[in-house]
């Protein structure tokens, strides 16, 4: 989750400069790197689950 943490970073960086500045668009921006930082985190979280899935199985079976 390393990637998704310092895209959240990064987004929240940017959502407060913007913010400060006035810039809509960046704090626009950095609110988009934010949502995709966490749609990563649940991508992420549900591939592990199935990876934990698989090897269950596959213990479960030999």
């Amino acid at each position: 989750m390393r990637k998704s943490g310092a895209q959240k970073g990064k987004g929240k960086i940017k959502e407060v400069a913007g913010k400060a500045t006035g810039d809509t668009r960046l704090e626009a921006e950095g609110k988009t790197d934010q949502m995709a930082a966490k749609a990563r985190e649940g991508i992420e979280r549900v591939h592990e689950s199935a990876r934990r899935a698989r090897e269950e199985t596959e213990r479960g079976t030999s």
